[in-house]
């Protein structure tokens, strides 16, 4: 591609070393080399408090309309040391980016105009953590639902009564489905919670209400006022300046905007709410409301049941092959309102609210009254909806409304504007509406710093949680290709896998309607798989515990997906998620998600405390779906303990297992002689150890890629079966590269690759694990080995930057293998002993090298005149791919530091 320009196109100041371009379709580091950047969402235990998943119910209202509870130690736990383990753990899978999970209800929990800078705080440190571990991150304002306290994540508490709602009539009246609530407050049975229910929330009153007036209010809603302005604008003022708040915090920090902070997504999976809905008497065909599940309303229904009205919805389940309705149900919310009257909001004569400050305008006098009644939408009497096509018209009645270009857009340049401020280089992460296209942008406006930001999952295998044999084109389904729904079926896993690459190389095409004179990146910034497939068979929750720990179909479903994410020379992606705390029994602690890469339960000692304890796997337990359950005190990561002095002495103290014999509590001082009876501490034997522990299908997420590449990757492919990697580069005559701080001269750099140890490491490394591996005279030898080190000696070590920060010179010829520059494949020598690899490489031209996880190459770019080239490698495991032993055992924990030492090279990270 042509040479990245010298000068920011935002700033027009020169572009230090550290800088990433966004230009020509893909991401680019300052030396003019094409970069993927693949990492996880950190995490999905941001949506909530330390010590508050969604199933409990004990304080949830309490502490909301007391202010609220801080957000700290969400994602990682900075005190214990646990971050630096989760960090060093993420780095050692090969991953370069974060997607930084925020939700504004952890900036302003307190009230409006009221933020936690102490949280804010605790954010700027641990992204200083992620710095140091040579991460990239880009900030996510998270939601789901809108908030908590409509069944999902993101906003404060007090966003719903300032909307007229009264959050606690949402179960009642089924406007929200609330876990912790579920199925009504009276006998909350949360584990019971269906699979993905939750998302049937958009099709629900308050969050279609409350999005209408976040987005729309000023022309749908015009009468609600407060504070002297439209809900709408009081609304996104409040989100926006929550967000530009942090921004400024981590600007005042220095050091970390555009050398970690690269950017700000826009906000998460945003939702239309009623504007643009055609008939509120019908449902809408629109992609946020496919899903049906449970009770499935319509608008006018909702209305309905919002002012107390019983009414007969239609029910739907979910099946093999999709929704179905399988008949109605009725709903009597008993007369409970969802509209507040002034006396419940504590709303005195004029408005003003004695417990959040605001004033609302006169006209908008709380009376238990919907707002699209007082609307003139439809009459509270006889429930007659008077205008079922208000919300799909703009209010001069001349044309139709489009949300994107209407309202959507109007707020994402104002929320760019204002984190602009705080940070000029910002990439803005443009992130629409699930499956629609993004709005065109002026370059103006955009400045040449944009990612298109769009999430990907396999629906079915998300709300079936099973691999099925057969799957369906659901975005061609949503975008109209087919004449019948029947057309879009896929049958066996070759058309279901090659159905997915093709509709993700669709999805990152919509990069092109951003700009029409810019070619901007994708990045797929949720993707992923659920890990409790089949009734929690991997959990040994089934067949008498026959299938504990097996994560084969895992494996294969988030292949499937990651392989179509391989498309085109490999989209960036982040993964969704990474999780410190979950569990089998609760899986995320959001909504019964379970789509954690990690988790504590699946580490190895886990296994062994089972039988030591006497767990029996399977067990039918009240309250849950059987199997063994995890102890934690609140906010555990690792269980709370202190890490002080030597990693080997860091215990995972709260694994604990409930058993026939054990308490499902402990006290403290019980806990601790349950961990001194049962859990020695001990170290990991080795990095392959350390890399796999408590990971789940972890040959599929961690898998080999070009970070970084001099040229542009055009295929890309990965076979987990045979161990073997491919890689097609184009090469043009302006691929050189260039060396030094904002410019210099020409150099060698080189394409780097990353090649996992999951997938190909040393005999000597993974003997322990796998048949047949190991024995004398193999190639590996010199164990790799974990030693004890002080866990404070990470400040002290060498920084671990990110591809683009430290460009690796040609070393010397006595450190190579030279091929000829000729198009025959040559075999390249298998790796040296002690090495964490062992690799046989097919490279068509060049020469490489190994260091840690990282495989340099090194081929001719062509001279000025001369016809791009064509090159290709191939990477595969010396000896073949390992063959898991079917049973490990053995309890560990501690000795994180010296995966750095090993994994990484003397010089700085070599993961990447």
């Amino acid at each position: 591609m042509p040479p990245v320009p010298r000068t920011s196109p935002a700033t027009s100041q020169p572009t230090p070393d550290y800088y990433i371009h966004t230009t020509h379709g893909h991401f680019v580091d300052n030396h003019g080399r094409t970069l993927l950047l693949r990492g996880v969402n950190l995490s999905g235990s941001c949506k909530s408090p330390v010590g508050q998943p969604s199933q409990i119910l004990d304080g949830f209202w309490e502490a909301a309309e007391d202010g609220g509870e801080s957000f700290e130690s969400r994602p990682l736990n900075l005190d214990d040391g646990s971050a630096d383990i989760h960090l060093a753990r993420l780095r050692g899978w090969g991953y370069n980016m974060l997607r930084y999970v925020v939700t504004w209800e952890s900036l302003e929990h307190e009230g409006p105009g009221k933020y936690d800078y102490d949280f804010m705080d605790y954010t700027v440190r641990l992204l200083q953590k992620c710095k140091e571990f040579g991460f990239k991150v880009y900030m996510d304002p998270h939601q789901d639902i809108w908030s908590r306290f409509s069944g999902g994540s993101g906003a404060p508490y007090w966003t719903l009564p300032a909307c007229g709602l009264n959050p606690h009539s949402f179960t009642p009246t089924q406007s929200s489905i609330l876990h912790c609530e579920y199925p009504n407050p009276s006998s909350p049975d949360p584990a019971s919670l269906p699979a993905m229910i939750w998302s049937t929330n958009y099709g629900r009153l308050s969050a279609q209400t409350i999005f209408t007036l976040f987005f729309g209010g000023r022309d749908f809603a015009p009468l609600c006022i407060i504070d002297g302005i439209n809900i709408q604008d009081w609304l996104q003022n409040h989100f926006i300046e929550a967000f530009g708040k942090l921004a400024d915090r981590i600007r005042e920090e220095g050091g970390l905007l555009d050398e970690c902070v690269i950017g700000w997504d826009t906000m998460n999976e945003p939702f239309e709410g009623l504007l643009g809905w055609d008939d509120l008497n019908k449902p809408s065909m629109r992609q946020t409301n496919m899903l049906k599940k449970g009770s499935a309303p319509t608008p006018a229904q909702s209305f309905r049941l919002g002012m107390g009205q019983k009414q007969t919805v239609e029910h739907w389940t979910f099946g093999s092959f999709g929704p179905k309705r399988d008949g109605n149900v009725t709903i009597d919310p008993a007369g409970i309102k969802v509209w507040l009257t002034a006396e419940e909001a504590g709303e005195d004569e004029d408005g003003v609210n004695a417990r959040w400050g605001w004033k609302r305008g006169s006209e908008w006098k709380l009376d238990g009254t919907c707002i699209w009644a007082k609307a003139g939408v439809w009459d509270v009497e006889s429930g007659y909806i008077i205008d079922p096509t208000y919300f799909s018209k703009l209010p001069d009645g001349e044309r139709q409304v489009e949300f994107i270009e209407d309202y959507y857009k109007p707020h994402v340049l104002s929320y760019l504007s204002r984190i602009r401020l705080s940070h000029p280089e910002s990439i803005m992460f443009l992130q629409p509406p699930v499956f629609v296209q993004p709005p065109n942008m002026e370059e103006q406006e955009l400045k040449g710093r944009c990612c298109y930001s769009t999430h990907y999952y396999d629906g079915l295998t998300l709300i079936t949680r099973h691999w099925n044999w057969f799957n369906a084109d659901a975005l061609g389904v949503l975008r109209g290709r087919y004449k019948s729904p029947i057309q879009a079926v896929k049958i066996g896993e070759a058309a279901i896998r090659k159905s997915l690459r093709e509709q993700l190389a669709e999805l990152a095409s919509d990069a092109s309607i951003i700009s029409s004179t810019h070619a901007y990146p994708t990045i797929i910034g949720e993707i992923g798989i659920p890990f409790d497939m089949d009734s929690k068979r991997s959990y040994g929750w089934t067949d008498d515990g026959a299938h504990l720990g097996d994560y084969t179909r895992q494996e294969k479903a988030l292949d499937a997906s990651l392989n179509g994410a391989d498309v085109g020379g490999g989209l960036n992606w982040t993964l969704w998620t990474y999780v410190d705390d979950g569990s089998h029994e609760w899986g995320d602690g959001w909504n019964l998600e379970d789509l954690s890469l990690w988790c504590e339960d699946d580490l190895r000692g886990a296994k062994g405390r089972a039988e030591k304890l006497g767990c029996r796997i399977g067990e039918e337990r009240e309250g849950r779906g059987g199997g063994g359950g995890v102890v934690r005190r609140k906010g555990s990561g690792y269980g709370g303990s202190a890490m002080q002095g030597k990693a080997s002495a860091f215990s995972l103290a709260t694994l604990t297992l409930n058993g026939s014999s054990t308490p499902d509590t402990f006290t403290d001082e019980e806990e601790e002689e349950e961990v001194k009876k049962f859990v020695p501490p001990s170290s990991w034997d080795n990095p392959y150890d350390f890399l796999t522990d408590g990971a789940r299908a972890v040959r599929a997420f961690c898998r080999p890629y070009p970070v970084v590449t001099v040229g542009t990757p055009k295929e890309i492919e990965f076979s987990i079966a045979k161990a073997e990697f491919r890689c097609t580069v184009v090469v043009r005559s302006d691929d050189a590269p260039t060396l030094g701080e904002g410019g210099g001269k020409e150099g060698e750099l080189a394409t780097e690759i990353y090649v996992p140890l999951v997938h190909f490491g040393s005999r000597k490394l993974v003997a322990k694990f796998c048949e047949g591996e190991g024995g004398e005279g193999d190639a590996g030898e010199g164990e790799v080995r974990l030693t004890d080190s002080p866990i404070s000696s990470l400040a002290s070590s060498t920084s671990l930057p990110s591809p683009s920060t430290s460009p690796s010179l040609l070393p010397p010829s006595s450190r190579n293998q030279t091929y000829p520059a000729a198009s025959s494949a040559t075999l390249v020598p298998t790796s040296p002993p002690g090495a964490l690899v062992t690799l046989d490489v097919q490279a068509s031209v060049g020469r490489w090298e190994v260091e840690g996880q990282k495989l340099k190459w090194w081929y001719p770019v062509p001279a000025p005149g001369e016809p791009e080239r064509e090159y290709s490698i191939v990477v595969k495991r010396e000896g073949g791919p390992m063959k898991l032993k079917s049973e490990v055992g053995g309890g560990r924990g501690g000795g994180w530091m010296d995966v750095c030492k090993e994994v990484c090279a003397g010089d700085g990270c070599v993961v990447m």
